[in-house]
């Protein structure tokens, strides 16, 4: 394949990444990126297109299987499922007087004046929703013993109504699990083939509706993805890996097939986070440690920013926002999680007509069945994709490496017909609103974004990945006031390639909700002791050796009688470390909210733990291939869209696996590799790295060099 290295270097591993269109795939070696690979996903059935893929891109490779030491897998199974509405019938047992909780939620709206706005629609009916006699008090005392008797009759006439899971939640069981292991019991007795997941093991944390919506989701997915997990499990056998893959979760580390089977509620961004611990592995490599990753896939778009080399990490996660993209109109989910900003528009995003007559892009998407009308699979539907084949940044006969022809007739036909025509303007000028309304879009939402973390935007490096990324960075990096764009070699598949840069981790939490000053000190350690000790099993019986295992402590802190917490590091083997607890809190405090706190005393509400093995030192880079064409990369001339030139404009088009280190292409002008395209506009130039990384520096018009599309 065009592109691609010749030669191996050390160990073999292989990455792959199940997107709502896309199938991506990476094999590497200790030099870096040597093979890639890309598959339209099969939705009905994800587990076949990773097979086929893994097939078809080791033997274009001509590697045997059973050389692969390693295998990450990331997918957006969980998410769909969630959007979908495809998980199994899961019952809940709350206590008595407190099932309702899914349906009362925090008993506020999220938009006060706003009289049309829409709340998430419980995954568990109210008929399924049950009140379970029994009562634990908040200092974990059992004021009334569980009804066993109860727990039984309910159970059976659950199962005799085709309830498939069930999730437990009792209040205060984070302080005291007694009674939800007790019901666990009795359900794994009379029907053990129901799936049973109890808050206490899942999210065992303060915030009754928060604990509660994280086990009901861990129970609606469990067997779907129990069921996948085995598939690919024996997929991966039959095609002759010699170890099972490692699943990536979505706080930036890896997991075994049966602890993310267990906890699949933890995989929710799992395929996200790739692109994330991708740009944070290269930034750390290349002296940038501040930078904002863009990920455009063909279903979403997402961004995170990146600080002193990693993504930040949050605690609290919603999916499926039903209203306008709004905080508070999804399903809460307390998990970690790489903190990113996540939308609807990527290359397949339909666009339409709204009722107000203006053009809209997203949030729904025509996925890979039927896809784009370019693609030719029974899409009608104009999308971002066809879009930008009309503009003239995609090749009509280069996509995918030219396994893939598109459309470009249907493609004009049918923006044509839903979106130039009701609005009277031309078919460039409505292709080119979608792509612009795209990038406006996400910058708007990065833009939020970054400054809810205390960010300003302007002026950070954008590093852009996805199949669709690269074509769109530009203009959100504009949009956005950034001044340079970073396009690693292979950008399309960059996320699959970022999961072989994330440990072994797992992350454990225990509530205490007390004042800091009133805590002993040996209380702290006991807690953070017993969860460093659950890590060392979960990471041993990955294959870790206990010498290899590193715990990092954290405390979620507030004022007391404030409504949130920040979370702060803690050495809880310093003898000084309440008031270094404190002046980390007053540092953090100030960070967010541009400064100083009151005089108020502070209170902690949980304490964390990440266990974690070692980072794999994984290289992100392509090996230049032997059958790189130094001085050949101009592959020709293709008309392109820039209305800073007037519209359609000659534009030279470069192969990207031809460029060689130092070279400097003036916009405008494309530069294509197999899966992804840069666009690089007028007013820019992009340096070739020795890498092989493409960097794009927007330039002010006053500064800018002829737009000849010329190599320096």
């Amino acid at each position: 394949m065009s592109g691609e290295s010749g030669h191996r270097s050390g160990r073999l591993g292989i990455g792959v990444d199940i997107g709502g269109t896309f199938t991506d795939m990476v094999v590497m070696d200790d030099s870096g990126i040597i093979h890639v690979g890309k598959l339209l996903t099969t939705p009905d059935e994800p587990a076949r297109a990773v097979e086929d893929l893994i097939r078809q891109t080791l033997g274009r490779a001509g590697i045997d299987p059973g050389d692969v030491s390693s295998f990450v897998h990331g997918t957006t199974l969980v998410t769909n499922a969630l959007i979908e509405r495809r998980g199994s019938r899961t019952a809940l047992l709350g206590t008595a007087g407190f099932s309702d909780i899914l349906e009362m939620a925090r008993e506020h709206r999220y938009d006060l004046y706003d009289l049309m706005l829409e709340m998430p629609d419980p995954l568990v009916p109210r008929w399924l929703r049950f009140d379970v006699p029994e009562r634990i008090l908040a200092d974990g005392s059992v004021l009334r013993e569980l009804d066993s008797a109860y727990v039984e009759q309910l159970v059976t006439e659950l199962v005799d109504h085709g309830v498939e899971a069930i999730a437990i939640a009792f209040l205060h069981s984070y302080k005291n699990p007694q009674h939800e292991e007790q019901a666990r019991r009795i359900i794994e007795r009379i029907a053990p083939h129901v799936r049973v997941s109890i808050s206490s093991e899942v999210v065992p944390e303060i915030r009754e509706y928060e604990r509660t919506s994280t086990t009901v989701v861990n129970a609606y997915v469990q067997r779907l993805v129990k069921q996948y997990l085995d598939d690919l499990k024996e997929r991966s056998a039959a095609l002759g890996l010699p170890r099972p893959p490692h699943i990536m979760l979505s706080n930036g580390g890896v997991a075994t097939l049966d602890t993310a089977g267990e906890f699949p509620v933890r995989m929710l961004e799992s395929g996200p986070a790739g692109g994330a611990l991708a740009a944070a592995a290269f930034g750390k490599a290349t002296g940038t440690p501040d930078l904002m990753a863009f990920d455009m896939g063909g279903t979403t778009a997402k961004l995170c920013m990146i600080e002193n080399g990693a993504p930040v990490v949050a605690h609290d996660f919603e999916v499926d926002r039903v209203y306008r993209m709004k905080p508070g109109s999804g399903i809460p989910v307390r998990i970690p999680v790489i903190d990113m900003i996540e939308i609807g528009v990527g290359g397949g995003s339909i666009a339409r007509i709204d009722a107000l007559g203006l053009l809209t892009v997203g949030p729904d998407s025509a996925g890979s069945v039927p896809g784009p009308v370019s693609y030719r699979r029974g899409g009608t539907e104009p999308t971002v994709t066809d879009a930008d084949l009309l503009l003239g940044y995609l090749d009509a006969t280069y996509f995918l490496g030219g396994e893939m022809e598109l459309d470009l007739e249907g493609a004009r036909s049918a923006i044509k017909k839903r979106i130039a025509d009701p609005l009277g303007v031309s078919v460039e000028e409505a292709a080119y609103g979608i792509h612009d309304s795209v990038n406006s879009s996400m910058a708007n939402a990065a833009r939020v974004h970054a400054i809810e973390q205390g960010k300003d935007p302007v002026g950070q490096p954008l590093f852009t990945s996805g199949g669709a990324g690269p074509v769109h960075g530009a203009g959100v990096a504009r949009a956005l006031g950034a001044t340079t764009v970073i396009c690693p070699a292979g950008a399309g598949v960059i996320s699959a390639a970022g999961f072989h840069t994330a440990p072994l981790a797992f992350d454990f939490v225990r509530s205490t909700h007390a004042a800091l000053d009133s805590i002993d000190g040996q209380t702290m350690r006991r807690e953070f002791a017993a969860m460093e000790a659950d890590g060392e099993k979960i990471l041993r019986d990955s294959g870790l050796r206990t010498a290899e295992i590193s715990h990092r402590h954290s405390a979620e802190v507030r004022y007391v009688g404030q409504g949130f917490e920040i979370l702060v590091p803690i050495s809880p083997e310093s003898d000084d470390w309440r008031a270094e607890l404190k002046e980390s809190y007053r540092r953090q405090y100030e960070l967010l909210y541009k400064r100083q706190g009151p005089d108020v005393p502070l209170e902690v509400l949980n304490w964390r733990v990440v266990s974690s093995g070692p980072a794999p030192a994984q290289s992100l880079r392509r090996p230049r291939n032997a059958g790189d064409k130094p001085g050949n990369a101009r592959k020709g001339i293709r008309s392109a869209y820039f209305p800073a030139l007037g519209g359609y404009h000659p534009t030279p088009v470069y192969d990207r696996y031809a460029l060689q280190p130092g070279t400097r292409v003036h916009g405008p002008a494309i530069v294509e590799e197999r899966e992804s395209t840069l666009v690089v506009p007028p007013d820019s130039e992009c340096v070739v790295e020795d890498d092989g990384t493409l960097v794009l520096h927007l330039l002010s018009p006053a500064h800018s060099t002829p737009q000849d599309g010329s190599l320096r």
